[in-house]
Parts: C-alpha cells; structure tokens; sequence
C-alpha cells in the first residue's frame, strides 16, 4: 500500500522517502501540510462482502485494515485488534449486553421489503469507556502506538484538539502508555460539563489538558501550526490523534461494513444502503466515503451539521466558506461546532480528481480564511457521482427529535445523534435503510436532554459523580507560542 498527500505528487514506484502506515501513524499531517491517502482504495468484490458478512468486529476490523497495513506483520495486526475489540472494553451500551456486539443496529421502523421500505435504524457506535464514537478508532489507535513505538524504541509526544468528545476518547486510550505524552487542546467553556470533566479529571502522569480561551477552530488551527512547524516537531517527536490522522480514519471505516451487514441481513450484497451522519470536522463521513470507494454500496452518505452549516452549503452550493471564530455559534450539539473541516480536504481531492495542484491552490485560500467556489466547474457537475446529500438541524430540531424519538421508540438520543436522525429522516428513500450513527450517549450531554424531556438520562455507575472530581487544566489565551512553550515545559 502506498500512500499519497493531498497537496504533494504521487511518484510511480515506492522509494525509500515515502511514508509506511506506521510512519504516517505517528507523523499525522504530511510535512508539506497535506492529508495522507492511499494512493488507490483497496477494492472489496461482492464474494468477499459475503465472505465477511458472519465476521466478528475485531475478525472484520483485521480483514478492512489488512488492505491499508503492510508493514505490521499479520499475526501481530491480528493481535491487535482482537486485544481492541472486547466486550470489557465495549460494555457501557444499552443494548450490548443484550445483544453480545461492539456495535448493535437497533432498528426504530424494521424494513418491510414487500412494501418497499427499508427501514430506519441506528448503529450504536458509542459503547466504549468515553460513550462516544471515538472510542471505536482511538482504542485501536492507543494499542498501534504503544506497538508502534515499543518496536521502535521511540517515545511519542501527541498533539491533539477536541471539540468534546476525541479529547476523552484519546486521553482514555493513551493514559498509561508506554512512550506516549498526550497534549490536548479544548475551547475554554465550550464543552458539555461531562465532557469537560472526563478529560481533565484525568490525573495520568502522560496527560496533559490544555483550554484555549477560543473555539475549536482555534485549537485546531494551534495543531496544524505546531504540525507545521518541522523543526519544533522533530525536537519534541510531535504526533496527532485527530482525524488528521489517516489510521482514525482507516479504523472507522470498519463499522460502515458492519452497519452495512446488519442492515442487510438476509437481503444479499447488492442492497444499497443509506447513512446518515452528524459531522463538524468531515472524519466520521470520511470513512464512509472511503468505504463506498473500496465498493461497499452505499447509495447515500447523508450529511447533518448543526447551525454551523459550513459543510451543507457546500454541498448545495459548492462554495467552502470556512467561518472565523467570532462567526462559530456555541450550539447543544458542541462537539460539532466547527467551521473548519480539516477532513474535507481528503474529499475535495477525490473530488478534483486527486490533483494535488488544484488541492494547494484551494487551500491555500483556506489557510488565508478565504473562501473557494467550485460552482459552475466540472468538479462540482461530479458531486452525483460520490453519493452525498446534506442537510441542517437546529436546537429546536434537536428538542423536537429528542422528544419524538422518546415517545415513538423508547429511546433517547444525544444531541448529535438527533441532528443525525433528522436530516438522514428528511432525506429517506423509499426502498434504502437508513442507518443513523451515533454520535455519543445522552448522558454527555444532560442539560440538553433535561430541557427536551424533563429527565435525566442515565448513565454508567462507573461515572457517576463524575463532574464532581478534581480537575486539572491548563487555561491559556489562543496562542502557537504559549501551547509551544508549554510542551516545553512539560517535557524538561
């Protein structure tokens, strides 16, 4: 498997300078500021769909990641993702225990193929120690690095930014690593208070929090500046575990598999199939895109933002408008509050063609906070062709989706999960299941779900109490040289 950067040119044959998975596992963005790619998606042909139908999720996990890892022997890859995907590790479901999966579809309106529907489902994804999606890549990711760096000899400082829910999922997955430091920037009083307080309630000696008094944009942005910085991130070995990072990715394409073979049980590999997923920095969806480019059929990939829309009205436009900070509105969806979508590039270059020119001269207008319009060129007349559709939920959405999905299904769905359901609810057709992802448990986010029903959610005896721990947090105005200065110090 060779890998490509957005913004650099694909050389016809592997040399010595060209990155491996583990390489790009630990060096995040590429050095000329682009995003890693295969430099073509591994195909998967109908016979071996069917073959990996009946798999478990580590047995799949291995199968999907086999074709984007070469450079980690098998058994070991095996070992890997056989140690990640557990029942102990995925226990705080409400339906695991149940049903024995990692990552159960439960199904609010069953298909009924001899009337043409297709059903409507959600794939529970937020079983893990966090309660949130992120667990399902950021476990696997805490396990490559300690391997990684273990056969190496190497130690690893991460950099990262959080919207919410990635901050806790990797702190959880790195504390106590061998080799690993864990930097990780959040917007000062942006988050949920459950969010907040499993991140810097964690007093691991290789943890370390940082607030930044700003928005998620400026966090990320202080990311990819330091990234960007080859001698500051060679004298500290500065790596990331944002979606930046292709092996996130890689691993998140696993459960559009299996979503897609509970969704299609018993209906053959040909049944296309819709998904719905709420986004902010485009890295869920990504994964879906890269599963339909490897041959999952999936006729849909339905995007959902809350108010900060940058994303849908691109996709309905075709001009990328990234917002500035004071433009980024504080919504009850947090983690999606983003108004620049780091994993869009990865898309765009698909989308023109994989030409790493027209990538730079697009981004370059971007890393300005300009805007670029692809309206009216032959990029945009090929969106058809990739299979997305987009829409926006408000907070009053939310409520309305909250209550509705309560009171007809008995179940309750965190703020992002019902931007998801409605939008991927608008966007329905007939004969496709639509299958929502979820986001995170309600218990992330209990003012939301009090105001929607007047209850509190429920959440794991593990964390209860949780907001009542002590803290520990480095609050800093939005700034490269202080967040520098502060790995500085940290790591004397």
């Amino acid at each position: 498997m060779r890998y490509v950067s957005t913004r650099g040119h694909t050389a016809s044959t592997r040399t010595s300078s060209e990155p491996t998975f583990t390489e790009i596992l630990l060096g995040g963005l590429a050095p000329d500021g682009g995003l890693y790619l295969p430099e073509s998606y591994p195909q998967v042909s109908s016979r071996e769909l069917e073959q990996w139908r009946g798999l478990s999720y580590a047995d799949l996990a291995y199968a999907v990641l086999s074709r984007f890892i070469d450079d980690i022997p098998a058994a070991d890859l095996q070992s890997l993702v056989a140690r990640t995907y557990t029942a102990e590790v995925y226990g705080n479901g409400r339906v695991h225990a149940e049903a024995g999966d990692i990552t159960p579809l439960r199904w609010l309106e069953q298909p009924d193929p001899a009337r043409g529907e297709g059903g409507l489902a959600i794939l529970e994804l937020s079983n893990g120690p966090t309660l949130a999606f992120k667990d399902m890549a950021m476990q696997l990711l805490g396990n490559l690095f300690e391997y990684v760096l273990a056969k190496r000899g190497e130690e690893i400082n991460i950099l990262g930014a959080t919207s919410g829910d990635t901050g806790s999922s990797a702190e959880y997955a790195m504390r106590g690593k061998k080799g690993v430091q864990v930097f990780m920037l959040s917007p000062h009083e942006r988050m949920s208070a459950f969010q907040r307080a499993q991140m810097y309630s964690l007093h691991a000696a290789n943890i370390h929090n940082i607030a930044v008094r700003g928005m998620f944009d400026d966090a990320q942005d202080i990311v990819k500046a330091v990234s960007n910085d080859h001698a500051f991130k060679a004298r500290y070995r500065i790596g990331a575990v944002n979606s930046i990072n292709w092996a996130r990715v890689a691993a998140q394409v696993v459960y559009y598999f299996k979503g897609y073979f509970a969704a299609t049980d018993g209906r053959g590999s040909d049944q296309q199939v819709a998904f719905a997923v709420p986004s902010g920095n485009f890295g869920n969806i990504c994964a879906g895109h890269v599963a339909r480019m490897m041959g999952l059929p999936i006729g849909r990939l339905v995007l959902a933002t809350n108010e900060n829309d940058v994303l849908d009205e691109f996709f309905h436009t075709g001009v990328y408008r990234p917002r500035a900070t004071a433009e980024t509105c504080a919504t009850s969806s947090p983690s999606m509050d983003i108004s620049k979508a780091s994993n869009f590039e990865r898309f765009v270059f698909d989308l023109v063609g994989r030409d790493p020119e027209v990538v730079r001269k697009l981004w370059a207008e971007v890393d300005q906070g300009r805007s670029f319009d692809l309206s009216g060129t032959p990029f945009f007349a090929r969106l058809p062709e990739f299979g997305f559709v987009s829409g926006k939920s408000t907070h009053a959405d939310r409520l309305a989706t909250i209550r509705r999905t309560f009171e007809k299904y008995g179940l309750m769905i965190d703020t992002h999960t019902a931007d998801g359901l409605k939008v991927g609810s608008e966007l329905r057709t007939p004969a496709m299941p639509m299958v929502v992802l979820e986001t995170a448990l309600p218990a992330k986010f209990e003012d939301t779900i009090v105001e929607a029903l007047g209850r509190k959610p429920e959440r794991p005896a593990s964390l209860q109490g949780i907001e009542d721990l002590p803290q520990r947090v480095e609050v800093m105005d939005v700034s490269v040289d202080a967040v520098k200065r502060f790995i500085e110090q940290q790591l004397r």
